[in-house]
């Protein structure tokens, strides 16, 4: 009769642990999309990203249920498309809409290889005695491209490139991970450009954001 009166007993919200804190790994699986894309340009396939890290969690107040999380991890993100990429012989690169009814696409993607750093404003129902909880993570995510590359297959010769200068070299972007426990949806809108203005598509800069949705796990 004890024990069933000790299982029924509320979580006790107000015992505090002044050391208790939600330092975790993170890794998430996304579905990574093209926002602003130019006229013709579509994706095919699946595109997706694979990232994954640590963050510092850092409490801001008694109960320690709201805090600010800081990060470092890295990011593949791949995406299957529609847009050839292609150097010039004055070491410049060249981009134009397949086409299809002309050119068979095997395969045609670029990726981005990322450094990632984090920074959350963190709430959620934990205590020190409760670790499966509801959170809501909000935040940004600043990124540094390590490396790129670029890779056709299909009807004409394959082209392969990598290390391309038109790639933006910093990454900024708005993240909201929410959810019960392990399992959270993810999201980031990228604020900048993938493309540097010197990438042109008929003669407007290839002005393409990230965007990308799916999983994230948080691993104490």
């Amino acid at each position: 009769m004890t024990s069933i009166l000790f299982a029924q007993q509320p979580v006790d919200t107000t015992f505090v642990d002044h050391k208790y804190k939600e330092d975790q790994f993170y890794f998430s699986i996304t579905y990574d999309l093209l926002g602003k894309k130019p006229n013709g340009i579509k994706q095919s396939g699946f595109s997706s990203g694979i990232h994954f890290g640590i963050i510092k969690d850092m409490p801001i107040n008694e109960r320690r249920n709201k805090a600010f999380g800081i990060g470092l991890g890295l990011s593949v993100n791949s995406y299957n498309q529609n847009m050839l990429i292609s150097s010039d012989p004055n070491g410049g690169y060249n981009y134009e809409v397949i086409n299809e009814s002309v050119i068979t696409i095997k395969r045609n993607k670029f990726t981005t290889y990322l450094v990632e750093a984090p920074i959350q404003y963190r709430w959620r129902t934990s205590t020190a005695r409760e670790y499966k909880f509801w959170r809501i993570y909000t935040g940004v995510k600043l990124g540094y491209l390590l490396y790129d590359s670029s890779k056709f297959v299909g009807s004409i010769d394959d082209v392969k490139l990598s290390h391309i200068d038109d790639f933006n070299k910093f990454h900024y972007g708005l993240t909201l991970s929410a959810g019960y426990s392990t399992w959270n949806f993810h999201v980031y809108y990228g604020l900048n450009s993938i493309f540097k203005d010197s990438a042109q598509l008929d003669g407007k800069s290839v002005d393409m954001n990230s965007i990308k949705i799916g999983l994230m796990f948080y691993i104490l």
